[in-house]
């Protein structure tokens, strides 16, 4: 084979390479002629173009012209070698300017090539040989694409602008009108018998770089398309055979015959330098090219078959192979020897010893140790700062405080990377959340400061914060190390968020906790609060929140009850826990071991729900902002659309007060963007005191059913499941899910409720009222001696419990406020109880 290429600088070059030693240069025997001609070349193609001959010639396409020529060689007598000449056989001038060509036996004759040019405004011209026959406009063009001849159809193939493969017949493309203009004059309308129709369409969707027509013996013929983005494999009939989407830009192809059978090769080539090797849709081989190709062949040079020919646009040609270089090396043939199979079972069984003490050994999953590798410990200091730390805090009280936090880290190895993160619940704050170290040599420590203050204007639902850190310990089987975590938890002062004040006598919501143990003077357990020179102070202590409200504590002075009083409910939860923490550690302290707090009271669930519906409202809101928001920016972005319009108009129309109308949108946008923004910050303070009052219904029910720590934690579980309150996911479908599962599951009264199904879909509810039905349901059937429990027996060891299982409440009891029997707790008539028999 030879390669001739042609250059948009005129020159056309004909090579016949021979293999060389890799890194050696170009031979200059290789190139056997070189000749430049005066205009750009488009395109160059070999066939039998010069009539009386069947012998091969070049055709060379110009902008303006086609030339035929013939090329001849001169055996040499001197050490130049043979010279190669061309010869001007034939020359057409193009009316038209030319796009590219195609040529074959159109119309089946026998021994010579027609041609076939495609011109940029849509016509194909076609020449037979010497003498030009006709020219077609192809119906409905715009800008030209790749064209081809297929001999089995006797048919072009292009893809047009519209984006979709055509196939016009060469019969068909004879016998049409003949068109010497663009327009269609009134009698070729009129004789529409001869107009120009497609034989087949197929819509690609994409521009086509290429389209190859393929016939090999044993496979399939095909028509190949090239796209922006595909590659597609066609009947004859424009049907897909198949097609393969690619994940790069494709540049140039070739389809050629393949090892197997009833497939087809194909090269392509990308613009990341990338040769593509596919055999029909699977990916066979890829390999890195110097060059962007635009042009690929397969060729035969002298012995060597397969080779790939790749052009890149700067004019640089290569001709490589795939596979390795052969090795002319072949080893010697060795002599057989006896095997020693004792020799082999020996080595054998030491092999295996060491895979299976390396398996036993690997440290990829880390050791459970006694001796932790880095240990973490927060100290929080027990005054506050003395100058606060406290940054854009929200909070409207004259000065924020703030407490400081020193964290150790005590490395007992070497730690990689350690990266320290310290959390604490919003709206409390740190002044520094992430701390990244120098890797940690053995037995070394670091030590980093901050400080804890109240940032948001509402009181926090837990006075705990949480420090965390991440470090790679290197081994030996994993060098860049294993990830490991360390952590641990600290507890903020009370004087964090309130400070000591007047107690207040009137309050809406009180608390009563009964001990089993003498009351306690609050001198003793909250010596940072009482004041020894005020002898009240002693049974009756007053805490002032930073928020502004205010929660009262007493000691009863003749029995052992502690009473908790405040005007908002989830202000009462942080000191109720604050008080039942102080009386577990003096007793403990004490060496006393039966000491136990109880809750005798009715759970306050009236109150509860007036936070839950708060909350609530304040998700609706935030909902109906959301669509208000999205009706102005629609209108906002139609009224720009008309202006815009308006401006770009040459001779544009009144304005007709659109100006005015786009000003008021944009501050409705903006005030309805405010609001949502102060109803988001609403929304987060309902939250805050929802988790807390939440709290403390889990801390009530607790002390009232005594529940175990087990038990504790499927309560938190069920009421506090999310750590972020969003639109998407809402804590009242996420709770009222687990209460339902709990009613269905350990808390069933019947197997008939543990066959219902529960909803596998989570979206925000109408109202709450299903809600707060399951919630008091969930009191009433614990007050009946259900216990909580995640195994799936449950309702089985509830019945050996308790004979007859959990029964129901009758509404008459509920309605009038009775004592449950067997019970401490009372409920109030919370106008939420249906017939027990409906779905919960």
């Amino acid at each position: 084979d030879k390669i001739i290429v042609g250059s948009y600088m005129g020159y056309l070059r004909i090579f016949n390479p021979h293999p060389v030693k890799p890194g050696d240069g170009v031979q200059p025997e290789d190139l056997l002629l070189e000749v430049q001609l005066r205009e750009p070349i488009l395109q160059v193609e070999v066939g039998k173009f010069v009539s009386g001959t069947e012998g091969l010639h070049l055709a060379v396409l110009h902008c303006r012209k086609l030339c035929v020529y013939t090329v001849s060689g001169t055996l040499g007598n001197v050490e130049h070698g043979n010279q190669y000449q061309i010869k001007l056989m034939y020359e057409h001038n193009l009316q038209r300017t030319a796009c590219n060509m195609t040529y074959g036996p159109f119309g089946g004759v026998k021994g010579r090539d027609l041609i076939c040019i495609q011109s940029m405004d849509g016509m194909l011209m076609l020449f037979e040989q010497e003498s030009y026959a006709f020219g077609r406009f192809l119906p409905g063009f715009l800008l030209p694409g790749p064209l081809t001849y297929s001999s089995r159809t006797d048919s072009f193939i292009t893809v047009s602008s519209c984006r979709q493969v055509e196939s016009y017949r060469y019969q068909v493309l004879a016998f049409a009108t003949d068109s010497n203009e663009r327009q269609e004059t009134e009698q070729q309308k009129l004789s529409s018998g001869k107009r120009l129709a497609v034989d087949w369409v197929l819509n690609i969707g994409e521009q086509a770089l290429d389209i190859c027509v393929v016939s090999f013996n044993q496979a399939v013929s095909s028509v190949f398309v090239l796209g922006e983005r595909n590659f597609f494999c066609l009947k004859d009939n424009g049907q897909i055979r198949f097609m393969k989407k690619l994940d790069y830009s494709p540049s140039c192809f070739i389809p050629y015959c393949s090892v197997k059978e009833g497939t087809i090769n194909t090269l392509v080539g990308n613009h990341s330098k990338m040769l593509n090797v596919y055999q029909d849709v699977t990916l066979k081989w890829a390999t890195q090219l110097p060059h962007v190709p635009v042009s690929v062949k397969v060729a035969n040079l002298q012995d060597l078959k397969g080779v790939i020919v790749t052009l890149s646009d700067n004019g640089h040609l290569q001709c490589s192979y795939l596979g390795t270089d052969p090795s002319l090396f072949q080893a010697p043939r060795v002599d057989s020897r006896e095997i020693n199979y004792e020799e082999f079972d020996a080595e054998m069984k030491e092999l295996q010893k060491i895979i299976k003490e390396a398996t036993k050994t690997q440290d990829i999953l880390p050791k459970s140790e006694k001796h932790r590798d880095l240990i973490v410990t927060a100290e929080v200091s027990p005054n506050l700062d003395a100058e606060s730390q406290a940054i854009d805090s929200e909070v409207k009280a004259e000065a924020v405080p703030s407490v400081t936090v020193k964290i150790t880290i005590y490395s007992r190895v070497t730690a990689q990377k350690p990266n320290l993160a310290v959390c604490v619940q919003a709206p409390l704050a740190v002044t520094c959340d992430q701390f990244v170290f120098d890797d940690l040599e053995p037995d070394s420590s670091e030590t980093v400061v901050l400080s804890v203050f109240l940032k948001g204007n509402c009181s926090p639902s837990e006075l705990e914060g949480n420090c965390v850190v991440s470090y790679n310990t290197p081994t030996e089987l994993n060098p860049e190390g294993i990830l490991k975590v360390a952590q641990c938890n600290f507890r903020l002062p009370l004087w964090l968020i309130c400070f000591p004040a007047q107690p207040s006598k009137a309050a809406n919501h009180k608390l009563t906790i009964d001990t089993n143990k003498p009351p306690i003077s609050f001198l003793t357990i909250f010596p940072d609060f009482a004041n020894p020179s005020e002898d009240d102070q002693a049974n009756v202590l007053g805490f002032q929140f930073l928020t502004g409200s205010k929660t009262t504590l007493l000691a009863s002075k003749t029995s052992q009850r502690y009473r908790i009083q405040s005007d908002q409910i989830e202000d009462l939860w942080l000191i109720t826990k604050e008080l039942t923490l102080r009386l577990e550690e003096h007793f403990k302290k004490q060496n006393c071991k039966d000491f136990a707090c109880t809750f005798s009271g009715s759970i306050p669930l009236q109150e509860y729900f007036e936070l839950i519906d708060r909350h609530f409202e304040l998700r609706l809101n935030a909902e109906k902002f959301q669509e208000l928001l999205s009706e102005r920016a629609v209108q906002f972005r139609a009224i720009e659309r008309r202006l815009l319009t308006r401006f770009k108009d040459k001779t544009p129309a009144p304005l007709q007060h659109l100006d005015t109308l786009l000003e008021g949108t944009f501050r409705e946008v903006i005030a309805l963007a405010d609001a949502a923004e102060e109803n988001q910050a609403n929304m987060f303070q309902a939250f805050t005191k929802l988790k807390s009052a939440t709290h403390l219904m889990i801390m009530l029910i607790s002390l009232w059913q005594k529940l175990s720590t087990d038990q504790i934690a499927i309560l938190e579980a069920t009421f506090l499941p999310l750590a972020e309150d969003t639109q998407e996911l809402g804590w009242e479908e996420t709770v009222d899910a687990a209460i339902s599962y709990l009613l269905r599951t350990c808390l069933s009264k019947s197997s008939k409720e543990q066959a219902l199904t529960l909803s596998s879909q989570l979206c925000m509810p109408k109202d709450t009222s299903r809600l707060k039905k399951n919630i008091t349901l969930f009191c009433d059937r614990l007050a009946k001696g259900g216990r909580l429990s995640l195994s799936t027996d449950s309702a089985t060891q509830q019945a050996a419990v308790m004979p007859g299982g959990c029964t129901t409440i009758p509404e008459s009891d509920l309605e009038e406020r009775t004592v449950i029997p067997g019970s401490t707790a009372t409920f109030p008539n919370h106008g939420q109880i249906t017939k027990q028999k409906s779905k919960p």
